[in-house]
């Protein structure tokens, strides 16, 4: 298993029990929540951690006891972007609850860079009504070229409700002087960080009771320039000590030679076993008592001397030893002491080293935490014991979404170190291949199929049944070159052989193959055979408990299924991804992640059945579940599902917005984008009568009559004739009306033999108006009975919705005769329904002949009635009073004019005012009423 994350790197520092009240720093920092960024920069050792616990600790005294505060201490792991990034946004989350899950969840996808990550952080954080401070301890530590590049772009676009405070012992590699330049940059340096005179007499005399001279405390500031690690030191060697006087007297030199002499002459005061602890754990990045009892174990002289029991005598000696928790179970030390303990032990036990990392190996392994435990492992040059952690880990790695970590081993290792570990070999391609890094891939591929070559005998191999995987996984994985290198039918033959090659049980390669086909027919239009290849994927993958792939792989087969006109198989596939992924759901989490996002498909599943209630209770349901339970794309589905119903609503605008938003945080993957979003936003663009920017959106994107047409490219060639009668609607001209005309006989004579049957519906209902206007009522009428036909099985009726104003009239003619209790009549209901109330009132004048049925039960009352006080505050919404005009005149408080507001709008199953108001008036609930 993976390491559970550090939690500890999360906790605010507990304050320091010798802490010296400091109210000129405390009312500098203060200030901090005027500039957007705040700058604490000084050398080792100057207190710049304690000071921040000290004035970020909670309390009602505490200065930033109304801010939430997140937390980061970092460490030279975190150079590593994902690392960084993670706990970053994980600290933040905790902060402000949901404002990072989305950006998390697309971290660790690694389809996305980090830019859009922190842009969907950067949106969440906007609309939140609370501050946040973010605190960056030790960003030295993690100051590189990955880390860098994305801290510029949040640097760059912080928004107001963010607070940075970076504590660092050197200047970050962002853009401080454009800061400086606005004044958005607080800076606190060393000069203001040294203690004067008087800090270090309340530090020595009040705190220590040393009763120091002021000649004492004058030598000391004038020696160790106020610095307060130097400080710390001397009143440690101090205690004790006859003549402190000529102690002070033989401080020289500069800052190095003064923690080189006072750690000197802390160790060699210390009992033995006291400093061989010290040293031997010095290796150690966190501290706990049984780890320390692995990797120094106890000595017999003396009681008392067990890792818990050091670690508490060290805390309260003060002796650079740093709690990170609140039960000070968990220490680090000083970073300072921790880098002068390192270079003692490597001055005098060097040959000791790497037996005290495999000892931390050891335990970590014990523990479950393979990455803390490889990470020892290779300190200690122990690559066999390396190899066989990773080798035993690889594939529950693979179940957790942690490629990353064979990534950075792969990097790690060295490469003559594989030349005989296929499946060790094997599984570092898979961390690099699941991190879209292919470059060297196919050499590395080539070394392990000449390993294959070879007597099993020169192999080593920790599970020879891994071995027998091995040919199976190389064929896998070149089959994804394939595809990435664009070569589909090369991807297919290599799919295929490894569905041939691989041995009974192995279902992640039969699973993984079957997707990888899939996806190369998919790119080819072959939605059938696409299709087929996915249905085998899914319950390999399900037996090989890669769940999460699962979900993914539904999205994509529902994706196929919806295009072949299959609405109930695309609501089944939703309905039984969705059980599956509650019934895998681990103890104690909410969701796993892809339930959200099942959700948001049987959404879109309910939408085109124009079950808009439905459909806005599934998104609501996927938005309470937050973004930790989706997968990396889901956040832009999310929106455009959003954008769907709000366009549904009569909310151009909305609609715009929502698909706005889409866009950016819009997250490819290995599927091909069939329905981009800007082809989605030109639709509701001519919906809204903007033509120019329609027309200037085919024109962005190369969308033309002319084009030679595919299955990829349908939907906007699609978006486009709907451009065109928009145009044709507006100007009443023939060129536009002509040209849509010829697009979509194209698009249907090449949609009918791919066997799109929902793309044939579309095309259908919009010939039928395209024809109409052309005055070709009989191939109108035509294109509409088919499109009836085609539609009834499945209950497809969003799409003749949409074409409302001009379906009516041709749709009375295709009832006529009908029976009333027909596919056709529902139709027609749900699409006069739709319609402005003129025209509603003209449409069911001209229907009387017809008599259409009384609407399904779902259009004539809400599931849960409305009470008697809920009509109440509906008559009201319809007026022109606001929110606490409703309650003066109701009589009661805004609070419970919002509950009765909440409660309406769920069991219309809408979001605003207007909709509310609206759905009312066509359910009759506001008929001939008043306000009581």
């Amino acid at each position: 298993m993976a390491d559970p994350l550090v939690e500890t790197k999360l906790l605010r520092p507990s304050p320091r029990r010798d802490v010296v009240a400091r109210p000129r720093l405390a009312d500098l920092l203060q200030r901090a929540s005027d500039f957007p960024v705040t700058l604490v920069s000084a050398p080792a050792g100057f207190g710049k951690t304690s000071l921040l616990a000290s004035l970020m600790a909670t309390g009602p005294d505490s200065a930033a006891a109304e801010r939430p505060i997140a937390w980061v201490s970092l460490d030279e792991r975190d150079r590593q972007a994902t690392s960084y990034w993670t706990y970053v946004l994980l600290a933040l989350d905790r902060a402000l609850p949901g404002s990072a899950a989305g950006a998390l969840t697309l971290l660790q996808s690694g389809q996305v860079p980090v830019e859009s990550v922190l842009a969907g952080v950067v949106n969440e954080l906007s609309v939140h009504a609370d501050e946040v401070v973010l605190v960056l301890d030790d960003y030295h530590l993690a100051d590189g070229v990955d880390v860098a590049a994305g801290m510029t772009f949040l640097v760059d676009h912080m928004p107001a409700q963010l607070r940075l405070v970076i504590s660092t012992r050197a200047d970050p590699a962002l853009p401080l002087s454009r800061l400086r330049a606005r004044g958005e940059l607080l800076e606190v340096r060393a000069s203001d960080l040294r203690f004067t005179e008087d800090e270090i007499a309340s530090y020595l005399n009040d705190v220590h009771g040393f009763g120091l001279a002021p000649s004492d405390i004058a030598s000391l500031e004038a020696r160790t320039e106020g610095w307060v690690a130097a400080l710390q030191l001397a009143a440690i060697s101090l205690r004790g000590r006859d003549d402190p006087s000529a102690f002070i007297a033989g401080f020289a030199g500069d800052d190095r030679f003064v923690v080189d002499y006072l750690a000197d002459e802390v160790l060699t005061r210390q009992q033995d076993d006291v400093r061989r602890f010290l040293l031997d754990t010095s290796i150690l990045d966190r501290l706990t008592g049984p780890l320390c009892d692995a990797v120094s174990p106890p000595q017999r002289a003396g009681p008392g001397r067990s890792g818990k029991a050091m670690l508490e005598s060290l805390d309260r000696a003060n002796l650079f030893l740093v709690p990170l928790d609140a039960n000070r179970t968990w220490y680090r030390y000083h970073h300072l002491f921790g880098d002068v303990l390192q270079s003692h032990l490597l001055e005098e036990r060097p040959g000791d080293v790497p037996e005290l990392h495999r000892r931390a190996a050891d335990w970590y392994a014990g523990a479950d935490q393979v990455e803390s435990a490889v990470r020892h492992a290779l300190e200690a040059g122990d690559h066999d014991r390396a190899a066989v952690l990773i080798e035993s880990s690889f594939r529950d790695l693979g179940r957790e979404r942690r490629e990353d970590l064979l990534r950075r081993w792969a990097h790690q290792l060295p490469d003559d170190y594989l030349d005989n570990r296929p499946v060790l070999a094997i599984a570092l391609i898979g961390g690099l291949m699941s991190s879209n890094e292919f470059a060297g891939v196919d050499q590395r591929l080539d070394h392990v199929e000449a390993m294959l070559t070879r007597p099993a005998a020169e192999l080593v191999v920790v599970d020879p049944d891994e071995l027998a995987r091995v040919p199976a996984a190389v064929e896998m994985y070149r089959a994804a070159l394939a595809l990435i290198d664009g070569d589909p039918a090369g991807a297919i033959a290599r799919a295929q052989r490894a569905l041939d090659t691989a041995v009974d049980g192995d279902h992640l390669a039969v699973g993984a193959a079957a997707a990888l086909s899939g996806l190369a027919s998919w790119s080819t239009g072959d939605l059938k055979a696409a299709h087929a290849s996915y249905a085998r994927s899914i319950p390999a993958l399900t037996r090989a408990g890669h769940i999460a792939d699962v979900l993914g792989c539904s999205i994509a087969i529902a994706d196929m299924e919806l295009r072949l006109g299959r609405l109930r198989d695309a609501e089944r596939t939703f309905a039984h991804a969705l059980e599956l992924a509650q019934a895998n759901t681990p103890a104690g989490e909410t969701a796993m992640r892809g339930t959200a996002d099942m959700l948001v498909g049987l959404s879109r599943v309910a939408w085109y059945r124009n079950d808009l209630s439905a459909s806005a209770e599934h998104l609501r349901r996927s938005d309470e579940l937050g973004d930790a339970a989706a997968l990396a794309q889901n956040p832009y589905r999310w929106r455009v599902g959003m954008a769907r119903l709000r366009a549904a609503e009569g909310d151009l605008t909305a609609a715009l917005e929502l698909l706005d938003e889409a866009e950016r945080v819009y997250v490819g993957d290995y599927s091909p984008n069939v329905q981009p979003v800007h082809a989605s936003r030109a639709r509701v663009l001519a919906a809204q009568g903007d033509l120019d920017q329609a027309r200037a959106w085919a024109r962005d994107h190369g969308v033309s009559v002319d084009d030679e047409l595919s299955y990829f490219r349908e939907y906007e060639h699609v978006t486009l004739a709907r451009v065109l009668l928009a145009e044709h609607a507006v100007t009443e001209t023939p060129e536009p009306l002509d040209a849509a005309v010829a697009l979509l006989d194209r698009l249907l004579a090449a949609a009918t033999g791919g066997g799109r049957v929902g793309s044939v519906i579309e095309l259908e209902v919009l010939r039928a108006s395209a024809y109409d206007a052309n005055g070709d009522r009989g191939a109108a009428l035509d294109a509409l009975r088919h499109a009836v036909e085609l539609a009834a099985s499945d209950g497809w009726v969003r799409v003749f919705v949409d074409a409302a104003s001009g379906l009516t009239p041709l749709l009375l003619e295709v009832a006529d005769g009908e029976p009333r209790s027909g596919f056709v009549h529902e139709l027609l209901v749900a699409v006069t329904a739709s319609l402005p109330p003129a025209e509603e009132h003209r449409a069911a004048a001209a229907s009387t002949p017809v008599s259409p049925p009384p609407r399904r039960a779902e259009e004539i009352a809400p599931v849960d009635p409305l009470s008697d006080r809920e009509l109440d505050v509906l008559r009201l919404l319809g007026s022109d009073l606001d929110g606490p005009a409703i309650a003066r005149h109701l009589v009661v408080s805004l609070n419970t004019v919002r509950t009765h507001t909440k409660h309406i709008y769920a069991k219309l199953g809408v979001n605003n005012r207007r909709a509310a108001v609206s759905r009312a008036h066509r359910l009759g609930l506001l008929a001939g009423s008043g306000s009581r």
